[in-house]
């Protein structure tokens, strides 16, 4: 069985969680973003969708850039940890300020603000990963990311968002979406007795968990 599947240490077993109820959370959203722009949101065309979602990529893109350059001078896993905190923790709030906004100005606010808040927790999310990943189990576990965290949490997200939308409404699925990213947040906190406060250069492996 150990062969089917192998004993995970924590921090990866925690981080496949989180990032399966942020997935989930986020996986609502595609089903009924550009309808609630569209009907809701007074001067927003088809076209303004498609430039908030590009505000919100151009932001993320560019910025992860320097925290990943930051994170990276080896200061050790301690600022991975609070910046990954800080932007779930930002971006729950975020999400939820879409519940108030009314017109096209504010959808391109929030998107660029949640665009660096992305940018805060992509970088040390996957440095986090890999720096605790298991050494002959690298595959699998970057599989197992990527069918659980992403593929699973993404399809129950898709399926559940148009279904809650046309239950509470477009603006309420909103703030329970910000709620579940604070609830992954939360999950992350448990990674910080995992956490190491130096990382020797070099070392992309080398807190493997026994």
């Amino acid at each position: 069985m150990k062969y089917l599947w192998p004993k995970l240490n924590q921090v990866i077993l925690v981080i496949v969680m989180a990032y399966f109820v942020l997935t989930a959370a986020a996986g609502f959203l595609p089903p009924m973003y550009a309808v609630f722009i569209t009907t809701q949101i007074a001067g927003a065309t088809v076209a303004s969708v498609g430039l908030a979602i590009t505000i919100y990529w151009i932001t993320k893109s560019v910025l992860q850039l320097f925290v990943a350059r930051f994170i990276d001078r080896n200061h050790g896993e301690i600022d991975d940890f609070y910046f990954m905190i800080a932007g779930g923790m930002l971006n729950a709030v975020l999400i939820s300020l879409y519940y108030f906004a009314s017109n096209i100005a504010h959808i391109y606010t929030l998107q660029f603000c949640i665009g660096i808040a992305d940018a805060m927790v992509i970088p040390p999310f996957y440095a986090i990963f890999t720096r605790h990943i298991d050494k002959g189990k690298e595959g699998f576990e970057w599989s197992l990311f990527s069918s659980f965290s992403v593929g699973a949490g993404s399809a129950l997200g898709a399926i559940g968002g148009g279904a809650l939308a046309t239950i509470v409404g477009f603006r309420a699925v909103f703030p329970i979406v910000g709620m579940f990213t604070f609830v992954a947040t939360i999950m992350l906190m448990f990674l910080k007795p995992y956490i190491r406060p130096k990382v020797p250069p070099g070392a992309a492996r080398i807190f493997i968990e026994k």
